[in-house]
């Protein structure tokens, strides 16, 4: 049981690398300039690629806005048409910065330019999120528990059933106010 969890938790940094070395090599650059656009450190960036490294998920959205792709194009394989994740699975990223943890339910298929993740949070730390690509419009619908969400000079409180859509090209926050807070995120890729 522990060698299959082990084989679970190891696939999605073999995809992430896999999709960080197929992306670099798409865009032309080198290791040093997507490490430089990213901000992050160039051994960093090499540990990735090889499957070594834990990245956090503002690690993964730097890369993704270097790369100029969305995130779950580093994240997720490529599924069937029908896909079924059972609460606890899916290819799960935590931040480095806060009790926060975003699982790709759907990356956005060729035809629409959106993906869907599941937030986890507890209360504590703020998760405070960078500017995404030009364009990007995310919307939040609360599951369970009270967060404030929306743009960092102007978050919003939220309850169960609450919608919110706000730019993700601007800096943005999710501060979970209550234990067990959940949220459906749906980040739409708007640019052409």
């Amino acid at each position: 049981m522990a060698e299959e969890r082990s084989e679970r938790s190891r696939a999605p940094l073999d995809v992430i690398a896999a999709a960080l070395r197929a992306e670099r090599r798409r865009t032309g650059l080198s290791l040093g300039e997507v490490a430089r656009r990213a901000g992050i450190a160039k051994s960093t960036l090499s540990q990735l690629e090889s499957g070594s490294g834990n990245p956090s998920v503002e690690t993964l959205w730097a890369l993704s806005t270097a790369l100029d792709v969305p995130i779950s194009q580093l994240v997720q394989p490529t599924r069937p048409p029908t896909t079924l994740i059972r609460a606890g699975e899916g290819p799960a990223v935590a931040s480095d910065r806060a009790d926060y943890v975003a699982t790709l339910l759907s990356s956005s298929p060729p035809s629409a330019r959106r993906d869907i993740f599941l937030v986890t949070a507890q209360p504590g730390s703020a998760r405070d999120s960078d500017p995404h690509l030009p364009g990007i419009v995310e919307h939040v619908i609360m599951g369970a528990g009270r967060a404030e969400v929306g743009p960092a000079d102007d978050p919003v409180e939220l309850g169960p059933g609450d919608y919110l859509s706000y730019p993700g090209d601007v800096a943005h926050v999710f501060r979970a106010l209550e234990p067990g807070t959940t949220a459906v995120l749906i980040s739409e890729h708007t640019r052409a």
